[in-house]
């Protein structure tokens, strides 16, 4: 199971940035996947999450109505798409998978400690 994430950069308040997250050695539908990210000096926190099998999506509060999520099964990819970033958004952004169905919910967002990572991509936002 690998996971590579790309499409980081540096970005203005207000702009967008779309991210991807590509997967290898398993199926999306089997496993959940998780977006999470780390700002400087702080914890990672979940940003968004898929439910494994059905696909449903959770986001955090602080982007919800910002960030969206989809995928494509036919290229085993992710895509989270940054919209109206803020300087706060600022951080390393990471996904993750994991074969448990409770690896993700819709109510509580993404496991912290899934089972498979990939390397972080950086957003900065600034001008």
């Amino acid at each position: 199971v690998q996971l590579q994430a790309s499409g980081g950069g540096l970005v203005r308040p207000g702009g967008s940035l779309r991210l991807s997250c590509a997967a290898s050695g398993f199926t999306l539908d089997d496993y959940a996947i998780g977006w999470f990210r780390q700002a400087p000096g702080k914890k990672r926190e979940g940003v968004s999450c898929f439910t494994s099998g059905d696909a449903r999506i959770y986001y955090a509060d602080a982007v919800k109505g910002r960030f969206t999520i989809s995928r494509d099964n036919a290229k085993n990819t992710v895509y989270p798409q940054m919209n109206n970033l803020e300087p706060d958004d600022t951080a390393v952004y990471y996904c993750a998978a994991d074969k448990a169905p409770w690896a993700c919910t819709v109510t509580v967002g993404p496991l912290g400690e899934m089972d498979h990572w990939g390397r972080g991509t950086l957003v900065t936002v600034s001008s």
